[in-house]
């Protein structure tokens, strides 16, 4: 990722990504969580003050090792048990049907190939596991989309590998996932970063027999 990617990125979104109306979000996404979890784009453990006491361990997963440092007080305050195993979630490194819940926040903008991604989220879900998320993305707003799709290169490189244009609710149904709730809403600040698609889907449950 080089020096910028590795050092300086993870910085800045651990200060911006920690403001107050994001803080909600997260709280919101997280309220939900049983059991065991895993979290794809761990970061800095930003939603780790948001885990709900009903967990038994969180499994973390972030290509950004420099962010295990920036969240080392959170992890050690948490009540949770959290465990890092791996950097790619391209290629997650348990077993399947393994987890309870899935947990996503600004992440599925960034992975390289998000669709083999959630393929493994599918994989490692138990049958009705759930995947929880917060993303943002393609605007149904032509001229916000047109916008996104110009800019997109660009911002791809100066944001991790983040894209704007991602449709994330057919990304996540592309996957075999059964979208349970779904929110799509303007976060407040520019119209093309503030597409938000917010919401659970389950993996399906196994026919018996």
């Amino acid at each position: 990722m080089g020096f910028y990617g590795d050092q300086i990125l993870p910085r800045f979104l651990n200060i911006i990504m920690s403001r107050g109306d994001i803080t909600e979000l997260r709280a919101r996404v997280a309220s939900g969580l049983t059991g065991e979890v895993l979290e794809i784009g761990f970061g800095s453990g930003l939603n780790v003050p948001h885990y709900p006491p009903t967990l038994t361990r969180v499994w973390a997963l972030d290509p950004a090792t420099v962010g295990r440092k920036l969240g080392a007080k959170r992890v050690a305050a948490s009540p949770v048990p959290i465990d890092f195993v791996g950097l790619d979630a391209q290629t997650i490194p348990l077993p399947g049907e393994s987890v309870d819940h899935v947990l996503t926040t600004w992440t599925l903008c960034t992975i390289p190939d998000v669709s083999q991604a959630l393929a493994e989220v599918r994989r490692v879900l138990r049958p009705g596991g759930v995947l929880h998320f917060v993303e943002h993305g393609r605007s149904p707003d032509l001229k916000v989309a047109r916008f996104q799709d110009r800019i997109n290169s660009v911002h791809r490189r100066l944001f991790g590998g983040c894209q704007l244009n991602r449709p994330i609710d057919h990304i996540v149904t592309g996957a075999g996932l059964e979208l349970t709730q779904l929110k799509t809403y303007y976060r407040p600040g520019p119209a093309f970063d503030g597409y938000t698609f917010e919401g659970t889907a389950a993996k399906p449950l196994t026919p018996s027999g």
